[in-house]
């Protein structure tokens, strides 16, 4: 038994992490406490471990007495003093008994007992290796799948990554390796279980704080942040340094900072933007490379209205609206977007205002002279009363039209 002990108390010292005094403590009460409900029932036990080699040796703990009533509990005066010389009545002695005494069905049950307390060991240890790590990444290999759920072998513990958390399009077979950010421990009857994620915005801002070293320090803030997984991030940041570019540093040289990310995204677009207190300047920042033609805001009910021309009205808006909800999550306003049309002036109205303006004429015979090609007063030099007859004017009318251009009163 006592290779079988030490058996145990190696593989969890070294596989679980559990400390060998705690192993020896729990084996000792689970042994004691199976003895005394079998054939060493009523009796007073002592039991130790040796952590070396894990020899188990056990007492029985009797008072020492003239006259034996109960033989489980006490011990004849001669007797005790045989076992040990000097013996006195009322003392108690330690008398050493075969542990295989204690009883199969104690054995049994103290190994159930034992598993018991192991289990209750790791989730103990569980919960004290990773409480500090929520909200960090960590890293793992995927075990298996479950319906949506995919369960991920953290080294010491196994994780799960939620269908929700996962992000739309990516794919992962046992054996992968994958990096997650640790969202929560909940408490479940089986334990701490660890929740992953790879959707949430936090994973983001998560992986720019450990790429960038600038972030880290304080240096650059995040001061907006907002994601659609495996779409776009969108994130808008400020430098406490005027030496410091904050957009620059996000990027790093030659873009290998924000490339790192997007490798570790699979692809997933992120657009880092310099970050404005005034929501006109961050709405032509974030919605870069299409540009607002008119802005509209609603202070009361922080809304904007965006309207762009034609050719970049779909990328505002994004696939399935998504650009304009990423943008609108940035801002913390309510962001609608429009084609913008230009007002194109009518010209024959165009033209007879400018005759009427000018002349005095009267909007009908203005829009005749229109009809005829005449739309500013350069139209009428050389023109002759012949000319307006010959274009169904009348004699007089064509008259009345040259005095009043000429200067002259009809």
């Amino acid at each position: 038994m006592s290779s079988e002990i030490l058996s145990v108390l190696e593989y969890m010292e070294k596989e679980k992490g559990i400390g060998r005094a705690d192993m020896i403590a729990a084996i000792v009460n689970a042994i004691k406490a199976a003895a005394l409900k079998g054939v060493n029932s009523g009796q007073e036990l002592k039991i130790e471990i040796n952590p070396k080699n894990g020899q188990l040796k056990a007492w029985s703990v009797l008072k020492i007495v003239d006259s034996v009533s109960n033989p489980r509990t006490e011990i004849h005066i001669e007797k005790a003093q045989a076992v040990r010389p000097g013996a006195l009545i009322g003392e108690t002695i330690e008398k050493e008994i075969d542990p295989a005494t204690l009883g199969r069905i104690a054995a049994q049950t103290a190994r159930q007992a034992v598993m018991q307390r192991l289990r209750q060991f790791e989730k103990e240890r569980i919960y004290d290796d990773f409480k500090d790590m929520v909200g960090n990444i960590v890293t793992g290999t995927v075990r298996r799948k479950e319906r949506n759920d995919i369960f991920i072998d953290l080294g010491k513990a196994e994780a799960v990554l939620p269908g929700k958390e996962q992000v739309p399009g990516e794919e992962y077979q046992p054996g992968d390796r994958i990096r997650c950010l640790l969202m929560d421990i909940e408490n479940s009857p089986r334990g701490p279980e660890l929740v992953l994620s790879r959707a949430t915005p936090r994973f983001v801002r998560r992986l720019f704080e450990v790429e960038v070293t600038e972030i880290a320090d304080g240096t650059v803030k995040i001061e907006a942040f907002a994601r659609e997984p495996g779409y776009r991030t969108k994130m808008a940041v400020t430098s406490k340094d005027p030496k410091v570019d904050p957009v620059g540093a996000c990027v790093g040289a030659r873009g290998a900072r924000v490339k790192t990310i997007v490798r570790e995204l699979n692809g997933e677009k992120i657009d880092i933007i310099n970050y404005f207190a005034d929501p006109k300047q961050m709405v032509i920042e974030a919605l870069r490379p299409a540009v607002p033609r008119e802005l509209q805001f609603d202070e009361k009910n922080r809304r904007i209205l965006v309207r762009v021309v034609a050719d970049d009205l779909a990328v505002a808006i994004g696939k399935g609206g998504k650009n304009v909800r990423l943008t609108s999550r940035l801002l913390g306003w309510r962001l609608e977007v429009e084609e913008f049309k230009i007002q194109v002036a009518d010209p024959r109205a165009l033209g007879i205002n400018t005759l009427v303006s000018a002349f005095g004429f009267d909007p009908a015979l203005a829009g005749r002279l229109f009809a005829i090609g005449v739309s500013s007063p350069a139209a009428f030099e050389g023109m002759s009363v012949d000319d307006l007859v010959s274009a169904n004017f009348t004699a007089e009318e064509a008259g009345a039209i040259l005095a009043r251009v000429n200067g002259q009163t009809a």
